[in-house]
């Protein structure tokens, strides 16, 4: 029988190739052909010849041979059905099969190589697509083709950015959270374990926006001239009463209006600061990783993203409300107190500002069980010249020995405990080097008491390991890390593993890129990403030191307290890496 079958989209960059002959397709019903490193399945089906990529799109199961009915073709293991003319799938979560233009000419079959489709735009809607639905495999498949392609990170960052803070049951989430660390992450993680990274941080958004209704930011106030003192001032009012729309509004006003990013970023660390450590540090941080994640984009979409953190905000417990910060020390007056002298102790601090030395004198005082002699050594440091910064920068360090410390005698569930104060400081910390206010300082102190409040956890203290039996490959020493995770209960090998590579000379970027690849391997914990990612932070800023190494062991040892996990997330990505690199998984 002659056919004559043509596609109307046919254009001068065609490439067909001899596929086989027609014959043998109707003889077969369906065919299987290896031309230049494509695997083709041929269909006849309705007096045609059909070609399709053989991989079934979903998980890479071969489609020759499948059932065939009515010009659709499914695939025998998941059921997922697609039109042998066009590719399209039947079933989203299957994404579409790659069809292929067919010529039938003096009784061959002839197959267009050449794609028909702009697979930069292909790849963003299957991302939306998969954040829409839920679905990490295609969310994996479609970051692992962005990137291949040579988009930049900041592409499925913004797109994943966008949609979180658009569809979000209580706005700003813990995925969108997880998702701005995973971006923090990637300049120190190995170039393989990056598009990895963006994977499980787009992956906790979709998670996070599931049945989710969209948010619709408010309108800015009209033909507003009103000066920012006064939108401030009404916006922490209302912070103040819960009132989330008209705070809401009042944000979304200062931003229409121009206000700086600086003044922004003020506004909203001074309403998180206005009360007592709030939602325990969660807040804070929020708001943190929020203009972190605008600075990724260049602040493209700062209203919607901004709003989102107002309902955290405004709902916010305050710890004015809990026992623990009034009783049996009332933790809320002391810091009272303290607040009131800080205007003439920074005054007289700035004086002296660079000259002050004290942070092996202050460490030990946080440390202790005196709350008045905390608050007071604070106040101190400051009048003698320590810069917010840097008293920041010493509390930060005392609640990440809080965790380097921690006693694996505790209940499993108080390393959250002292998890917590850690990255509440290190969200202080990044937000003072944004905007040094006096406001702001206030989150120093809350700091340094949610550091107080949890020295139980250090009675006793685990030991921190020292510079000794010191190795001449280091090497050799890192290569053992990903065993010990394998294992549970192996917090203090671990802690004793990373002092010794790194007291013997090993480079701190290979163990961090082999202490994110081993945290990305787990299936996503939202403190161990935050942990991580605030240990390194802080890392890069005081170096290679005594003071760093132990920062890097305090996440070692978090990290290894919640290893290892079921690890179905690690294969989920491993599934999409190896379809996109073109394996034929299941093919004899």
């Amino acid at each position: 029988m002659n056919m004559t079958q043509t596609f109307e989209t046919s254009t001068s960059a065609d490439y067909y190739v001899r596929a086989a002959k027609l014959a043998d397709v109707q003889a077969a019903g369906s065919l299987l052909q290896h031309i230049e490193k494509h695997t083709i399945a041929l269909f006849y089906s309705d007096n045609k010849v059909y070609a399709i990529d053989n991989r079934c799109p979903h998980m890479g199961f071969p489609l020759q041979g499948s059932t065939c009915k009515d010009g659709i073709v499914t695939c025998p293991w998941h059921y997922a059905r697609f039109d042998l003319a066009s590719g399209g799938t039947f079933d989203s979560w299957a994404d579409d099969v790659r069809a292929y233009e067919v010529k039938i000419k003096d009784g061959f079959v002839w197959v267009n190589l050449s794609p028909q489709v702009d697979s930069h735009l292909h790849q963003r809607q299957r991302l939306q697509d998969g954040l829409e639905q839920g679905i990490s495999l295609v969310i994996a498949k479609s970051v692992i083709a962005l990137l291949d392609m040579g988009a930049d990170a900041t592409e499925p960052f913004q797109i994943g950015l966008e949609f979180g803070t658009r569809y979000s049951k209580e706005g700003w989430s813990t995925g969108l959270t997880i998702h701005t660390c995973m971006m923090n992450l990637l300049p120190y993680l190995d170039a393989e374990d990056r598009p990895r990274a963006l994977y499980q941080g787009l992956s906790a958004v979709a998670r996070d926006s599931a049945s989710a209704p969209p948010h619709f930011v408010v309108h800015p106030l009209p033909n507003s001239t009103i000066e920012l003192n006064s939108l401030k001032g009404w916006f922490r009012s209302f912070i103040e009463r819960r009132d989330r729309e008209a705070a809401e509004r009042c944000l979304v006003t200062a931003i229409r209006s121009g206000v700086d990013r600086q003044q922004i970023a003020d506004m909203l660390f001074t309403a998180a600061t206005d009360h007592r450590y709030i939602d325990a540090g969660h807040t804070l941080d929020s708001i943190n990783k929020a203009l972190e994640a605008l600075d990724a984009v260049n602040w493209q979409g700062a209203e919607s993203v901004l709003a989102s953190l107002i309902s955290g905000l405004a709902n916010a417990s305050r710890m004015e409300e809990s026992n623990s910060w009034r009783y049996p020390v009332d933790l809320v007056e002391i810091l009272e107190s303290a607040f009131e002298r800080l205007p003439v102790v920074l005054s007289e601090g700035q004086l002296q500002w660079g000259t002050w030395l004290g942070r092996d004198e202050l460490v030990p005082i946080l440390l202790g069980e005196d709350a008045f002699a905390i608050a007071d050594a604070l106040l101190t440091a400051l009048r003698d010249g320590c810069t917010p910064e840097q008293l920041i920068g010493v509390v930060t360090y005392t609640a990440a020995l809080r965790v380097a410390r921690f006693h694996t005698n505790n209940d499993h569930g108080d390393w959250d405990t002292a998890h917590h104060p850690f990255t509440f400081a290190n969200a202080v910390h990044q937000g003072l080097r944004r905007v040094p206010s006096s406001e702001l300082l206030r989150g120093v102190f809350d700091a340094a008491m949610s550091v107080y409040l949890n020295r139980f956890l250090n009675v006793p203290p685990a030991r921190l390991p020292e510079p000794k039996d010191l190795a001449e490959n280091p090497e050799e020493i890192l290569e053992q890390l990903p065993d010990l995770l394998d294992r549970q209960q192996q917090v203090n090998e671990v802690s004793q593993l990373v002092a010794q590579y790194l007291y013997s000379g090993g480079s701190s970027e290979r163990l961090m890129a082999m202490l994110g690849k081993l945290m990305l391997r787990e299936n996503r914990d939202f403190h161990v990403i935050q942990e991580l990612e605030a240990a390194f932070r802080q890392y890069s800023l005081l170096g290679d030191t005594s003071v760093g190494v132990n920062v890097l062991v305090a996440a070692a040892r978090y990290l290894a307290s919640h290893s290892p996990t079921m690890r179905s997330q690690a294969q989920t990505y491993q599934m999409a890496y190896r379809l996109h690199r073109g394996d034929r998984l299941f093919e004899e």
